[in-house]
């Protein structure tokens, strides 16, 4: 089984050096690492991006700020530098060990002088420590003699896609070698510092350094004689001003540390975390190598995301791996990934969630800005929770396209507070309920209460002109997953607030007071819970995902096969609107988060409605995955194996064209949502976690570990056959 512990590359393929990148992404909670290459590319994107170090940028508002290239070396062999697009690659490996969160590189290499070498890397960000990283490079001589230069420094012109949001504050030499360079963003005024060293063992040895500046440099001298071996190590501390008043100070004293532990000693601290880590995270599937392989590796990039110490962050759309929606957090986080965190490592779904705590009140700042009460969660939210949804993005042809998503799509703030409520049930951690979660329960109630609108003539309660969870389709009326979101926020906030009064009436009473839950506020709730409009036939179960839904044209689409972009980039955006064709599946989704209010035969009849109306393959990435779980509880293995594999493929088969962005987080979390509430049948009853497996064809045996209530459960499954 340790094959499905590595992703492995065996030949370089300069046409897929951005989607390669983003699969060999390597992180440790408070930054990732692309896995771009330590002597560099042209073309490529190297990105270190640390957790809510944000700086402002013209059009879309706020993004993550590029890091320095904490990996960068060097390599001179008689003086020609080791470069994949010069010289002859004769041997090639580039390694991902999802056990460890080592990225490795071997390369024998021709120069063009015709000198072979033969250069192998090793980099880890450390779990154990996430303020130390760790390079080792190691050139051995195959037929050459004479003088090999390995420079190792801190290159501080770092930009974004050519904006740049460092300036350079201060620089310098350590004593013993190391040095030390320190910038600040532009506009949000952090401070990064980071310090570097590096540690030799070979022949002849001669150390020097270049204090040049933005990028003060290390330089180690060897003669390299056949057969033997350099070996350099790169050690590199950073910290922000996030993290400590003192940067420099603290910087330094960590970096001192790390050279007297050495390499190896870090390197093994770093696996002993991680050993910890799997012995609780991991999924084993015996039977299926490649989704065996392919949900580790969904976990891994989950884990190398998620906030470890940190409270104030929480993992965005692209995680840590890619310029793509600049770092910002999304609905991905509450509905697609925090569920693995809420079952298997609860400490760190109550940070995400705390995040959520911290931003309200830019939640509280949108709501007030669009009319209405409580807290109104941003659609894409950064560092203090405001809207940084750009307005505006340029389309392929250079023309600007509207975006709407921050204007009107409201179901956020029902998602966050799903994934508060959801945490609770599974950790019974009453105590965030009380002093957090049950205020961003009630607050966003609150924001639905005056959102609803009264229709007179109906005498229903509506909520118009939004965008639900089918982005292909905006500025529609009564969308259902938005609409009985909104109903299920607004009963499960009066059932909080009635235990609070019952386990923490003075809570009870504060909240109360400060968010003006009255009686006739209360009543209202209620009415709009009783009178909301929800868009479904009585007789047949069928919702409209919104109104008017069913009057837009049927299209087959199968008719437009084979194609490789999504209907909407073939019809136009305009054009899309008029079609019964989904990005995403509202209806399922809304049936998959409540499942249990619903009786399967509702489910089946609305999967049998909507699926072929999805546009699957090249539509929305964080449908498949959720569908699978929901085929899956119908028992129709076939559909929900399907749905796996397309979700399965995402990035490291890069299935959708866009890797190349970064990670699909959410696609990550939902495939351990496939596995473990779909096949597995993992289901919540009044008396604990039930499994109802139903394992795909192959699946010999399917193992993973969850927590419920204080508990550490062991599910060993296996096939019948």
């Amino acid at each position: 089984m340790m094959q499905n512990w590595h992703v492995v590359e065996t030949e370089f393929a300069p046409e897929t050096l951005h989607h390669k990148e983003t699969v060999f992404t390597t992180g440790n909670g408070y930054l990732g690492t692309r896995g771009a290459f330590e002597e560099g590319y042209p073309g490529e994107r190297a990105v270190t991006l640390i957790h809510g170090v944000f700086d402002d940028v013209p059009i879309v508002h706020t993004e993550l700020a590029n890091a320095p290239r904490w990996y960068a070396l060097t390599l001179l062999i008689d003086g020609e530098r080791f470069r994949l697009e010069q010289g002859q690659i004769l041997a090639y490996r580039r390694q991902l060990d999802l056990a460890t969160g080592v990225l490795a590189r071997i390369v024998r290499w021709r120069s063009p002088k015709g000198h072979t070498v033969e250069v192998a890397f090793e980099r880890f960000a450390s779990l154990a420590d996430e303020h130390v990283l760790a390079v080792r490079c190691r050139v051995t001589s195959v037929d050459f003699s004479g003088p090999v230069e390995i420079r190792g420094g801190l290159p501080g012109l770092v930009d974004n896609d050519g904006f740049m949001h460092w300036e350079w504050r201060d620089q310098g030499i350590l004593a013993g070698d190391g040095v030390y360079l320190e910038l600040g963003t532009r506009a949000s005024g952090i401070v990064l510092g980071l310090g570097c060293a590096l540690a030799a063992q070979g022949e002849s040895i001669v150390h020097a350094v270049q204090d040049c500046e933005a990028h003060p440099t290390l330089l180690v001298r060897s003669q390299l004689q056949p057969g033997a071996t350099l070996v350099v190590d790169k050690l590199t501390t950073l910290f922000t001003s996030r993290d400590t008043g003192d940067v420099r100070t603290t910087t330094v004293a960590r970096l001192r540390s790390a050279i007297a532990a050495g390499y190896a000693a870090l390197r093994a601290v770093n696996d002993a975390a991680w050993s910890r880590e799997w012995e609780v995270c991991d999924i084993q599937i015996e039977g299926d190598d490649a989704a065996d392989l392919a949900v580790r590796y969904s976990l891994f990039q989950l884990l190398i995301a998620a906030p470890r110490r940190d409270d104030r962050v929480s993992i965005a759309a692209k995680s840590l791996s890619g310029y793509g929606y600049r770092g910002h957090v999304f609905w991905d986080t509450e509905i697609f990934m925090l569920p693995f965190f809420t079952y298997v490592r609860p400490e760190l779904a109550r940070n995400m969630l705390m995040y959520r705590y911290h931003t309200l009140a830019g939640a509280r700042r949108k709501a007030a800005e669009g009319g209405w009460e409580g807290a109104m969660f941003s659609w894409e939210s950064a560092a203090t929770g405001d809207e940084t949804t750009p307005r505006w993005v340029p389309a392929p042809d250079g023309s600007l396209v509207r975006i709407w998503c921050g204007d009107i799509e409201l179901h956020i703030t029902a998602d966050v507070a799903f994934a508060v409520y959801q945490y609770w049930q599974i950790t019974a951690d009453d105590a965030f309920l009380r002093d957090f979660g049950a205020e961003i329960i009630l607050d966003t109630a609150r924001f639905w209460g005056t959102r609803a609108e009264w229709n007179t003539v109906s005498e229903r309660y509506e909520i118009n002109d939004v965008i639900g969870p089918d982005e292909y389709h905006d500025h529609v009326d009564n969308n259902a997953f938005t609409n009985r979101m909104a109903v299920w926020n607004l009963q499960t906030a009066l059932e909080i607030l009635a235990w609070l009064d019952e386990q923490a009436p003075e809570k009870a009473a504060s909240l109360r007071t400060a968010l003006d839950l009255t009686p006739e506020r209360l009543s209202h709730w209620r009415d709009v819970c009783a009178r909301m409009v929800i868009l479904q036939n009585p007789e047949t179960g069928l919702f409209e995902q919104f109104e008017g839904f069913f009057e837009r044209r049927p299209v087959s689409l199968e008719d437009f096969e084979p194609r490789s972009t999504s209907m909407q980039a073939l019809l136009g955006i305009e054009e899309t609107q008029a079609y019964q064709i989904l990005k995403q599946p509202d209806v399922l989704m809304l049936l998959y988060l409540l499942e249990s209010a619903y009786d399967p035969a509702v489910i089946k009849t609305n999967w049998d409605y909507y699926t072929p109306r999805t546009d699957l393959t090249y539509g929305s990435s964080l449908g498949p995955a959720i569908q699978a779980a929901l085929a899956a509880r119908q028992g129709d293995l076939e559909a929900a194996y399907g749905h796996f594999t397309l979700a399965a493929r995402t990035d490291l088969q890069d299935a959708r064209g866009n890797t190349g962005e970064g990670i699909h987080a959410a696609t990550a979390g939902g495939l351990w949502q496939a596995v473990v509430f779909g096949f597995a049948g993992i289901r919540l009853t009044p008396g604990g976690l039930e499994a109802h497996p139903m394992l795909p064809d192959g699946w010999r045996r399917l193992r993973f570990r969850l927590h419920y209530r204080g508990k550490r459960l062991a599910f060993d499954l296996r096939s019948a056959g």
